[in-house]
């Protein structure tokens, strides 16, 4: 069996189904118990833990022939404490579970220890979990193009695409889809050791692209519009994330402004197949809901 976590945001949702849809017995590890059913449907074993009880995590991995594993972006408090936490608890489940192989979903950037925000917490991460497994596998990702959908509403009925990224600057993203697909295929290979593989998508992009593409599918023209760094903090907080929380997130922006955001020399690189084209395309799907920016 292979263990997920995080399975009903981004990433943990897409490894899982990617892994469900190459016929891999499939435990998707959840903190709400509404999203239990749906998981049962999909033919997935489910168990409730929280990712910071390191007995009950150390359980949810026992006799898996590995896992998925993930830091969770906090919308309050410490991101660099609540890192400190996961990173704790993850590697004394990883230790007590005898998981065999690990994939740890990292960001590129994370080769730096500050200076990136929020990605400075995978770079915790990966030092805390580094050597607990025989087999382990720090996955950085691109910036998800998914990421987009919180602004989607805005192009869609303002024309607009508000960005903290400058609109010019081509920066690695990926859709969530290569993401599913590149961990799934990963926790299925073999190897030992640590191995650390960046995943970007088919080539660069920037917010220009990004709005060229929404408005080539909605047919109309969109905007993107460069939010400066003193507005950027009352938007969060409008968006339910306080101060501490804020803070790295803008952090990691003006990491990505002065281009440290990037590749690392010696690394496996990987590129998706998913389009920007595709993947805004998917976003704007009628089954999809995204926040209309006011």
């Amino acid at each position: 069996m292979q263990v997920v976590f995080g399975a009903n945001g981004r990433a943990g949702g897409e490894i899982a189904r990617a892994l469900l849809e190459r016929g891999e017995a499939v435990r998707v590890v959840l903190r709400q118990p509404e999203h239990r059913e749906r998981w049962i449907a999909r033919g997935a074993d489910v168990a409730m833990v929280d990712i910071v009880d390191a007995d009950a995590v150390a359980a949810a991995l026992k006799g898996a022939l590995g896992a998925f594993l993930l830091n969770p972006t906090p919308r309050s408090g410490d991101p660099y404490a609540h890192a400190q936490e996961v990173g704790t608890a993850l590697a004394h489940a990883l230790h007590a579970a005898q998981l065999p192989k690990a994939v740890v979903l990292s960001s590129i950037g994370a080769q730096h220890a500050s200076g990136t925000g929020v990605i400075a917490t995978l770079n915790q991460i990966e030092m805390l979990l580094e050597g607990t497994a025989p087999a382990i596998t720090f996955l950085r990702s691109a910036y998800f193009v998914e990421t987009w959908s919180e602004v989607a509403g805005t192009a869609v009925t303002e024309g607009v695409l508000p960005t903290f990224l400058e609109v010019t600057q081509k920066i690695p993203m990926v859709s969530t889809i290569d993401v599913g697909r590149t961990g799934a295929a990963l926790l299925c290979e073999n190897w030992t050791g640590k191995r650390i593989v960046e995943l970007s998508g088919p080539e660069d992009w920037s917010a220009s692209d990004v709005a060229m593409v929404f408005a080539k599918l909605l047919g109309h023209p969109v905007e993107p519009i460069f939010v400066p760094s003193e507005e950027r903090s009352a938007i969060l907080t409008k968006d339910g994330i306080d101060n501490k929380a804020a803070e790295g997130l803008l952090a990691m922006y003006e990491g990505i402004a002065n281009g440290r955001f990037v590749r690392e020399d010696g690394n496996e690189q990987r590129r998706g197949v998913v389009s920007l084209t595709a993947a805004v395309e998917r976003i704007l799907s009628p089954s999809r809901t995204f926040t209309v920016r006011t």
